[in-house]
C-alpha cells in the first residue's frame, strides 16, 4: 500500500468509526465492549513547505525544499474501572519528488542538499493502555513525554515525525500541590524514522535504552513552583551514540508576581554507563519575563558548559527545535550542544493582534569554553512566527536566520522559512 493510499484509507476508517461512535456517557463504561464502542477518535493533518538556504562556510552553497503532509489518526477508549487505550497512527508524506536529506547523517540523497528532518513513512507514533485510581495513573506502551519545557526530555512536535517513548511510566497527583513522574525507557522512537531513505535500517532513527526518569514538583510554594529530577540514559545503540548515555540530576524553579515571570534551573550532568568519554559539566538557565498590555517581553540566559576537552552537556532527548533559535544550528547529531559548551543569551517578544499570534526572537550565541571551542562567539539569529486558528483549522508562518560570525569559521550561515495549514477533525 502507497502512503498516499493509507491517507485515503485514514480518512475513510476514520469517517466508518465516527459514524458507529456513540457520545461519550456521563460516566465510566459499564463493560469493555462499552468502553470500545463509546471510545473517541480524531483525524488531523498537518502540510508544510519548508525552504532552507545555506551559505557554507567554505564559501559553497546547500539548499533544500519539501513539501509534506502528515496524516494522523487517533482512537482512544474510554474509561472502564480506571482502565484506558490509546492508538494513534501516523503517515507522513512528500507531496512531490524526494529530493532533501532527511537527516545530518543522510548519504542516500545530492550532498549539495540541507537536511529536513521529515522523512517519509507509516508509524505507530503511540499505542498504550493505562490504569488510573485516585490520582496515580500507571501507563505502559508506546507513549508522549514532555517533561517541564521539555529542555530534558520532549516529543519534538514541530517535526512531521514526532519523537515518542516505549516504556512504563507512574504520574501520581495524589499528594497536594504535589506532582510524581517515574518512568523506565526501554526504546527511544526518534524524529528521523526507522529507516533511511533507500530502506535500510538506521540507528539515526529508534534507540534501544534502558532509561530511567525521575521528575518531581512542588507548586505549594508561595515564589513558585519547585521541581527536582534526575535523568538516567543509558543508550544501548552502536558506539556512535554510546556519547548519549549520561546522568543528570537538577533543580527548576518558575514563578509569577503580578505580571512578572521567572525561572532559575541548574543541572549537572556526567558521563554513565557505556559512554567513552569522562566528564562532569553544568548547566544554567536565568529567565524574566513582564507582561505590558498585550506585549510579553522575555528575556533570559541558558549555558550548556564544558568540561575543558573531556565532555560538555548534552540533552539527547530533549525537543531541541525549541532552543538556541529554530535553525536547529546547534543540534549536532542530537546532542545538542557543540565542544566548548554554549551560552545563549535571547530575547522574545509576543503579542495578538486581530486574533494573529505573532512572536519575534533574537539569540546571541557565545562559546562556554572558547579555548576548546576555537571562538568566542558563534554568531546570532533572529526569528518570526504569524499564527491563527480558523476554529479546526490553522495556518501559520516562520521564519529564522542564522548569521555566523567571522571568526568562528565552522558554522554555515542558515536562513528557513515554513508555511504550515492544519486541520483537525
Amino acid at each position: 500500500m502507497t502512503k498516499m493510499k493509507f491517507n485515503l484509507l485514514a480518512v475513510a476508517v476514520a469517517a466508518a468509526m465516527g459514524a458507529s461512535a456513540h457520545v461519550a456517557a456521563e460516566g465510566p463504561a459499564e463493560t469493555i465492549a462499552e468502553a470500545v464502542k463509546e471510545g473517541d477518535v480524531s483525524l488531523s493533518f498537518r502540510m508544510r513547505f519548508e525552504d532552507v538556504d545555506q551559505d557554507l562556510p567554505s564559501g559553497a552553497d546547500k539548499d533544500a525544499s519539501a513539501t509534506t503532509l502528515k496524516t494522523r489518526l487517533t482512537y482512544k477508549t474510554a474509561d472502564f474501572k480506571g482502565f484506558s487505550g490509546l492508538v494513534e497512527m501516523d503517515d507522513v508524506t512528500e507531496l512531490g519528488s524526494v529530493d532533501y536529506v532527511t537527516s545530518p547523517f543522510d548519504s542516500t540523497q545530492d550532498a549539495d542538499a540541507s537536511a529536513i528532518a521529515d522523512p517519509e513513512g507509516t508509524e505507530v507514533n503511540q499505542a498504550w493502555v493505562a490504569y488510573t485510581y485516585k490520582g496515580n495513573t500507571v501507563k505502559y506502551g508506546r507513549q508522549r513525554i514532555l517533561l517541564d519545557n521539555q529542555r530534558f526530555v520532549g516529543g519534538v512536535g514541530f517535526r512531521q515525525n514526532e519523537q515518542t517513548y516505549d516504556g512504563l511510566t507512574f504520574k501520581s497527583t495524589a499528594i497536594e500541590n504535589t506532582e510524581i513522574f517515574l518512568a523506565y525507557i526501554d526504546r527511544v522512537n526518534r524524529i528521523f524514522g526507522e529507516d533511511r531513505k533507500d530502506g535500510e535500517p538506521s540507528n539515526l532513527g529508534d534507540h534501544d535504552n534502558s532509561t530511567k526518569l525521575f521528575n518531581v514538583s512542588y507548586s505549594g510554594l508561595p515564589v513558585g513552583k519547585l521541581t527536582a529530577y534526575h535523568y538516567d540514559i543509558d543508550n544501548e545503540e552502536t558506539n556512535a551514540v554510546k556519547s548519549f548515555s549520561t546522568k543528570t540530576t537538577g533543580l527548576r524553579l518558575a514563578g509569577k508576581y503580578e505580571n512578572f515571570g521567572y525561572t532559575a534551573e541548574y543541572a549537572k550532568q556526567s558521563d554513565a554507563h557505556d559512554n567513552p568519554s569522562s566528564y562532569d559539566a553544568k548547566y544554567y538557565l536565568l529567565e524574566g519575563s513582564v507582561k505590558l498590555g498585550g506585549v510579553t517581553i522575555k528575556a533570559g540566559q541558558e549555558v550548556l558548559g564544558a568540561d575543558d576537552a573531556d565532555g560538555y552537556f548534552i540533552t539527547p532527548l530533549a525537543t531541541l527545535h525549541k532552543f538556541q533559535g529554530w535553525s536547529d544550528t546547534f543540534l549536532n547529531k542530537g546532542k545538542g550542544n557543540l565542544p566548548g559548551g554554549i551560552e545563549d543569551t535571547y530575547l522574545t517578544v509576543s503579542t495578538k493582534l486581530a486574533g494573529v499570534k505573532l512572536s519575534m526572537n533574537y539569540h546571541s550565541i557565545d562559546a562556554d569554553d572558547s579555548d576548546v571551542a576555537g571562538t568566542s562567539s558563534y554568531g546570532s539569529e533572529y526569528g518570526f512566527v504569524a499564527a491563527k486558528k480558523f476554529g479546526d483549522y490553522g495556518l501559520s508562518l516562520k521564519y529564522s536566520k542564522f548569521s555566523e560570525d567571522d571568526d568562528s569559521n565552522s558554522l554555515a550561515d542558515t536562513s528557513k522559512l515554513w508555511l504550515t495549514a492544519t486541520a483537525k477533525f
